[in-house]
């Protein structure tokens, strides 16, 4: 049967790339792909502007005063209990651990042979976007589907372990989030989309390679705030696997729940995505970056420091509960969150309190619910397993509610509730946010979007916390334990203090001046970009040698 679709040579008129491309990328990058890139924006990208326009609109709301509410346009959804999400896909039916981490070559090799159940290869906030970052990780993860991958170092040769016919972790891509762009390939004069670069790059390569391995295309979905965003997300879906004709529903996507506006659109959420879903994940960090960040222009509001802000909080318990209830109820998968820690070398008391706090972590999770969890080093697999096999000896809990009084009596007051037993702003947890923010930043701008900070492993979603907690103090003159007023001069002066100290100890080469010029005016609420990672993008773009290519002489 001949293709429905226009030759390729029309489509890639108005094709144009900003920065050469690889040797080992050009498979990846085939005029192939191009086209099938370029249909994805001209399809979609207008309505993708205009739901990043109606998020500016509902926040200009919140900060009129009209808080965030269950939509009482959508109340037939919520309330229909006749309607669940599709049957579990192959190879997602047992998620109970799921290792997350960049797409270096190095990581996917370590999160493929580590003992979990899947890998969520992220191009989002643990990878900075450089344009080597989003065409080489394709490139791994090509090859690791085809399990061919493989690192020669010269201590060492790094590949996937095959033995005793081992089954590798399911495969699932993390695509940037809608509102960030994709410079280096531009489309009839306009950026594509970073999430439609990632996913479909990545979809079209390797969906039918997937399939034919006995699994299927699969995708975690970060920052969306509306349900609209989520029917995007499958008109895309329904279009891609009509494109290479695959049938419908054969993509999965788990929709990470980190926005404050998402979670009063849960059961919205699944609806859209249809025969595409395959559960919800409280994406813990983001979420209270999103909490400060919806509501950072009123006082009744205000977060204590960063490390007060546990899973026991009355809006993150509340946050816990509804979307447990509401993924069981519509029959997929309710994911758990970060375990942030790693391990503690050269210390055998302060790991053994670190794991020990992991261990509480994760059995807080499985009791709640939840029917898997995440975990960002290999070595703290063998804990997360041991308790989700023993309290879970099931694949998963989908079939069982618990807590159901609780989960329905959630209200817009409990979603919303900051109170923190006992919660203080002190001058640690100042520093604290300054010297995190700063390291991430400056790692972030050498092409490292996942840096281990204090035995934590931090992303973009906890730089965010600290820049959005200090803007917000800054904004509402919010005093310290220690009666000390938080204002430009004084957090000014304790940032002076801590750059100095991180040049101390960096070695040569590094960024932490330029990170300074980036995070002080969001710090000190001279201004507060949407993300912060999207004029810190504009300057690792400024990096790249721009050399236009003309599409078609590919």
């Amino acid at each position: 049967m001949p293709s429905p679709y226009p030759k390729t040579n029309d489509i890639l008129q108005g094709v144009e790339f900003k920065a050469p491309i690889a040797d080992n990328a050009a498979h990846i990058l085939s005029a192939e792909a191009i086209a099938f890139l370029a249909t994805l924006h001209r399809s979609f990208n207008g309505t993708r502007l205009q739901l990043l326009q109606n998020r500016k609109l509902a926040q200009k709301e919140r900060d009129a005063g009209k808080l965030p509410d269950f939509l009482p346009e959508t109340k037939h959804i919520r309330e229909d209990q006749t309607w669940v999400g599709p049957p579990l896909s192959p190879g997602l039916e047992d998620r109970r651990v799921e290792i997350t981490g960049p797409t270096d070559r190095k990581m996917v090799i370590n999160a493929l042979n580590s003992k979990v159940a899947t890998y969520m290869a992220d191009f989002e906030d643990s990878s900075t976007p450089t344009w080597f970052n989003a065409t080489d990780g394709q490139v791994n993860l090509y090859d690791a589907i085809r399990q061919t991958i493989e690192l020669k170092s010269p201590k060492k040769t790094y590949q996937l372990d095959l033995s005793n016919d081992r089954k590798l972790p399911t495969l699932i891509v993390r695509p940037r989030g809608w509102h960030l762009n994709e410079y280096h390939l531009w489309i009839d004069g306009e950026p594509i989309s970073g999430s439609l670069f990632d996913f479909g790059l990545y979809f079209f390569n390797n969906a039918k390679e997937s399939i034919a391995r006995g699994v299927g295309p699969y995708f975690y979905l970060p920052k969306m705030e509306h349900h609209l965003e989520a029917k995007l997300w499958n008109d895309v879906f329904n279009f891609s696997e009509d494109y290479i004709r695959i049938s419908r529903g054969t993509i999965r996507a788990t929709v990470l729940i980190e926005t404050l506006p998402a979670v009063f659109q849960l059961d919205e959420i699944i609806f859209q995505l249809r025969n595409h879903s395959s559960g919800l994940n409280c994406g813990r960090w983001d979420y209270i970056f999103s909490y400060i960040k919806s509501l950072r222009n009123h006082p009744s509001f205000i977060l204590p420091d960063r490390a007060q802000v546990n899973m026991s909080v009355g809006f993150m318990d509340s946050y816990v509960k509804r979307l447990i209830y509401t993924c069981h109820k519509r029959q997929v998968h309710a994911m758990g969150g970060m375990a942030a820690l790693i391990p503690i070398k050269n210390d055998p008391i302060a790991n053994k309190k670190a794991m020990e706090s992991v261990y509480k972590d994760k059995l807080r999770e499985v009791l709640a619910g939840h029917d898997g969890t995440w975990i960002a080093h290999p070595a703290i697999a063998d804990i997360a397993l041991d308790v989700f096999n023993k309290y879970m000896p099931g694949p998963n809990q989908i079939n069982i509610t618990r807590n159901e009084t609780a989960a329905l009596a959630v209200s817009n007051n409990s979603l919303l509730s900051p109170f923190v037993s006992g919660g203080k702003v002190t001058e640690k947890g100042v520093r604290a946010n300054i010297s995190i923010g700063l390291g991430y930043i400056e790692a972030w701008l050498r092409g490292t979007g996942c840096v281990a900070i204090n035995f934590l492993m931090e992303d973009a979603a906890t730089a965010e916390v600290s820049r959005s907690q200090l803007n917000q103090w800054v904004k509402h003159g919010v005093y310290t334990d220690e009666g000390v007023l938080i204002d430009k001069r004084y957090v000014s002066r304790l940032l002076d203090e801590e750059v100095e100290k991180l040049i101390s100890n960096a070695p040569r080469g590094h960024k932490y001046k330029e990170a300074t010029k980036f995070y002080k005016p969001e710090i000190t609420d001279e201004k507060y970009s949407d993300f912060i990672t999207l004029p810190l993008y504009e300057e690792i773009t400024k990096q790249t040698a721009t050399r236009s290519i003309n599409a078609q002489k590919l």
